[in-house]
């Protein structure tokens, strides 16, 4: 087997890492240490983050899965997290469709994926029957999507006074261009955006001392270096949420969409965009960005009482990028 070769450039404060069509761009280079190896955390609470992935085990999707795997057996992962667009090309049309099977279940077989796995909607998921996958909640003991939008407060293992407040919201409803698309207007009708607002603001003002984090999960993102940049659907995400997270002090905002893999700050929030589960996508940097990498891969999240970290991990186990959050 040929070896790939590594190419390092360095211009002004951007380090371009490029092997094949692979990008990995990381801002203020001289201020980043990679980590070598994943580090587990004694009372962490480590969950995986993976998005836009549905592919019937094509583009990479398998060897995504297969990482997935071994990743989680090492941090042992308590659940997965999937960030939308979880069946291309159109969604599923109920809970029995095929692709159930040849898109997730015979797919991510692994026993350390056998845990609960938190979804949001995506846009592709909006084609078909957004409400299949939550009924499939009925029948699969590891998927876990209630409603089109929920919240789940889950404890740290090693202190389990202090919790993690999760948002799982669907962002569709709160891009208005939807509500005149022909593939996805239908289904984006039925949903009350207004009413989704005001339970977002209502969930993200709990003042509970025991709140050490608030996390919210969406599938379109406030901010990114791919192809949708100054994106009607950027854009939309952006007015419609930026004002609440700012009120509220949301510490991390989770998305897809885009199909790459990215770290962004805005305000007091992080946002992570993990969206390369199947497909990957050219990526810039943009004024918000720490990294953006256009590879296929996945986020293993530490959470403690006073740290988050966050490893970005391509498709063979490698560590692209680590960055650590702290309180």
């Amino acid at each position: 087997m040929m070896k790939q070769k590594l190419i390092v450039c360095f211009v002004a404060a951007t380090v371009v890492l490029s092997h094949v069509a692979a990008q990995v761009l990381i801002k203020d280079s001289s201020n980043y240490a990679p980590a070598e190896k994943l580090t587990v955390t004694p009372g962490a609470l480590n969950f995986i983050a993976m998005g836009d992935w549905g592919r019937v085990g094509e583009d990479h999707q398998k060897q995504v899965a297969a990482q997935m795997g071994k990743t989680s057996f090492e941090v042992k992962s308590q659940f997965t997290i999937a960030t939308g667009d979880n069946f291309y090309p159109s969604g599923v049309i109920s809970q029995w469709d095929p692709l159930w099977r040849y898109s997730f279940e015979d797919i991510y077989t692994a026993f350390s994926l056998q845990w609960d796995w938190y979804p949001v909607l995506g846009n592709h998921d909006y084609k078909s029957n957004p409400d299949a996958q939550v009924a499939y909640t009925k029948i699969s003991r590891r998927w876990k999507m209630p409603a089109r939008y929920y919240s789940k407060l889950i404890a740290i293992p090693g202190d389990t006074a202090s919790k993690i407040l999760f948002l799982f919201i669907d962002t569709n409803p709160l891009i208005p261009e939807f509500y005149s698309n022909a593939e996805y207007g239908p289904n984006v009708k039925t949903t009350d955006s207004a009413k989704q607002k005001r339970w977002i603001a209502k969930e993200l003002s709990n003042k509970s001392p025991n709140i050490k984090w608030k996390i919210v999960v969406g599938h379109h993102p406030m901010f990114t270096g791919g192809s949708r940049t100054d994106g009607y659907d950027t854009r939309a995400i952006r007015n419609s949420l930026q004002p609440l997270f700012d009120k509220y002090g949301v510490d991390v905002f989770l998305a897809g969409h885009e199909h790459s893999l990215q770290h962004l700050i805005s305000g007091k929030t992080q946002h992570f965009i993990s969206g390369a589960a199947s497909e990957k996508t050219p990526v810039h940097l943009i004024p918000e960005s720490k990294m953006a990498a256009s590879e296929y891969g996945f986020m293993v999240f530490t959470v403690t009482k006073n740290a988050v970290t966050v490893n970005t991990i391509d498709y063979t186990g490698k560590i692209i990028y680590t960055t650590t959050i702290n309180k």
